[in-house]
């Protein structure tokens, strides 16, 4: 009697993709990287069958994506999704082993999150008129640097989360991890606004989202991405200007002022302490800058 056949390689990352989003309960962001991470592989299985891949394949390939531009960084959180997705299989017997568990990706050159100067995070801070658009672009600047919060994150948010009272918000995180975040007086004050230009949409469709469209559908994270690069045009500043930017200098500015990085990576949702790290030499670039520009001794560019 022959042995089953194996599922397609696409067949069982589907399954994979599927465990991660109902039983590990990731995000729909993390599940979309990790499919996008997998189609290399899927295609270098075109070519070997999956049960055959072995290490040497495996690193030939991510030779292969390093040559082809893609960076250290990019093929480390690619080699994450297939780890993933091989012990997956193994866990499910439908391989001996893995074989990319021991593979690791190139070293990139480490390079600083890029953050806003507090004159330029002030600036994008402006109000732009009292329009619809207008009043809830400002609400959602404001509590993205008043509070650190992913892009995903900031898009889940629902009006229940908001806890005026306490000067706090309610955050679904990274692995279902809820955190309780402080918001600033500013971003409260154009927070309340918006829920008054909010109201009439938002009852419309009966939607929770704390931001919505004009319609009343919630704001996607795509279309928050637009409008946050739009409003930094809009207003002057250099393009680039994206959610991240204004998480990194959220915890910059922060750690500028507190010098208490436990109390920072507590916000940013940072399961170690090591991410938060990286802020500490923005610090010091800082530092570096002001004695740079004031230090009579200091060297000057020509």
């Amino acid at each position: 009697m022959k042995p089953a056949a194996l599922p397609s390689p696409s067949a069982l990352a589907q399954a994979f993709l599927e465990q991660c989003r109902s039983e590990r309960r990731l995000s729909p962001l993390t599940v979309s990287s990790y499919a996008r991470d997998l189609l290399p592989l899927l295609t270098l299985c075109e070519q070997t069958p999956l049960s055959a891949l072995s290490p040497q394949h495996l690193r030939r390939c991510v030779g292969q994506l390093h040559g082809g531009g893609l960076s250290g960084r990019s093929l480390g959180r690619m080699l994450s999704a297939w780890r993933g997705f091989f012990s997956y299989l193994v866990a499910r017997q439908v391989l001996a082993h893995n074989p990319c568990s021991a593979i690791r990706a190139p070293k990139s050159p480490k390079t600083l999150p890029h953050a806003l100067s507090p004159d330029r995070a002030q600036r994008l801070m402006q109000p732009l008129g009292a329009s619809f658009l207008a009043v809830r672009d400002h609400a959602l600047l404001e509590l993205f640097y008043s509070s650190g919060l992913r892009l995903a994150e900031l898009a889940g948010l629902k009006l229940k989360d908001l806890e005026p009272a306490e000067g706090t918000v309610r955050v679904l995180g990274k692995g279902s991890k809820v955190r309780i975040v402080p918001v600033g007086r500013k971003a409260w004050e154009a927070l309340a606004l918006w829920q008054q230009v909010r109201l009439i949409p938002a009852q419309r469709s009966n939607c929770e989202q704390l931001f919505v469209t004009a319609q009343g559908k919630p704001l996607r994270a795509r279309s928050i991405q637009t409008r946050v690069a739009l409003r930094a045009r809009q207003l002057g500043l250099e393009d680039g200007v994206h959610p991240h930017v204004l998480r990194h200098s959220f915890a910059s500015h922060l750690l500028q002022s507190s010098g208490d990085l436990r109390a920072v990576q507590e916000m940013m949702g940072h399961a170690s302490i090591v991410s938060t790290q990286v802020y500490t030499h923005l610090d010091f670039q800082h530092l570096a800058q002001v004695y740079d520009a004031a230090h009579p001794r200091a060297r000057r560019k020509p």
